[in-house]
């Protein structure tokens, strides 16, 4: 054995972990199962706790004015002003003259239905369709395309309102659902378009060329290979347009005078008190609640599936 061996065996039996084969160093032993992270407790603890309340805070934060909304809704007309976090005593009055008949508030909510249904039936339609081609076919100016329709979304409300009612006015349109439907159908398709092609590209071209070389043809594959595959997008898409079109008002208020056409989001800027100068805050908040709530529950419901559509354009 020359020295250079000696110095050798000496620096191993030196290093750490050579006591034994097999032993752990200290910065990767294991306690009761797990690694140690080296981490103190108290430490990770803290953090844990700070997530939890910055999320509680958001959650409240965003919350509140519902939950205020809520609670207005459920105190009575000579209590409406009281600033206890819960109404005593509880009273319903507020929602038994939403629906008293007066305010035609029933026809209102399926007004909104009718509008906020349609307009998202055309988006997805008109979307699936010009997102495919987009993301799927080759030809020129393409990218242009895309950004010509969604700058179309860019432009507010308000700025497209008078024009669009000179326009409804000359057609005979003024009252009439499609004055609704149309102008939301522009701001609709963008955001579906914009989904859907993100989504659409996600998906890998192989299986149209594998149902086409099996026998189906463009039209087949599409149809029976990526639209399923596109559900969660087509699903997710179909959710942001309804809730959009279900909440605009700038439009349903400027083209809308017949209170039987009306949607909801007019008809509750239009409930009076007794008299002319009363505002009927309770109705008002009970209104709001009842269209609000449809919404929360759906987004509850499949939020999930919203998740999934919203992510799986974010990696391949």
């Amino acid at each position: 054995m020359t020295i250079s061996d000696l110095r050798n065996a000496a620096n191993d039996s030196g290093a750490p972990g050579a006591s034994g084969a097999g032993t752990p160093d200290a910065s990767t032993a294991v306690v009761h199962g797990k690694p140690n992270t080296g981490k103190p407790k108290a430490q990770r603890t803290w953090r844990s706790y700070s997530v939890y309340l910055g999320l509680a805070l958001i959650f409240a934060y965003c919350l509140a004015p519902f939950y205020w909304m809520l609670v207005s809704s459920l105190r009575r007309t000579a209590d409406i002003f009281d600033n206890t976090l819960l109404p005593a005593p509880f009273s319903i009055e507020n929602y038994v003259k939403v629906f008293d008949g007066s305010t035609m508030f029933g026809q209102a909510l399926l007004n909104s239905l009718i509008v906020a249904g349609t307009t998202t039936a055309f988006a997805l339609l008109l979307g699936v369709f010009a997102a495919y081609a987009i993301s799927r076919l080759n030809f020129r100016f393409k990218s242009l395309i895309l950004g010509v329709i969604i700058a179309t979304s860019m432009f507010p409300g308000i700025s497209v309102v008078v024009p669009l009612l000179k326009l409804f006015t000359d057609l005979g349109w003024i009252n009439t659902y499609q004055a609704m439907i149309v102008p939301s159908l522009s701001f609709a398709i963008p955001l579906a378009v914009w989904n859907l092609t993100t989504f659409m590209k996600a998906l890998p071209f192989d299986l149209e060329e594998a149902a086409m070389i099996d026998g189906c043809t463009k039209w087949q594959a599409f149809r029976k290979v990526l639209l399923p595959l596109a559900a969660p997008g087509v699903f997710t898409t179909a959710i942001l347009t309804f809730i959009h079109s279900w909440n605009e008002f700038i439009i349903a208020l400027s083209m809308i005078n017949d209170p039987k056409v009306q949607t909801a989001t007019v008809a509750i800027s239009k409930f009076t008190g007794a008299t002319e100068f009363q505002a009927p805050f309770g109705e008002q908040m009970a209104a709001g609640v009842i269209v609000t709530v449809p919404l929360v529950i759906m987004v509850l419901i499949f939020q999930r599936r919203i998740v999934e559509g919203l992510t799986a354009g974010a990696s391949k």
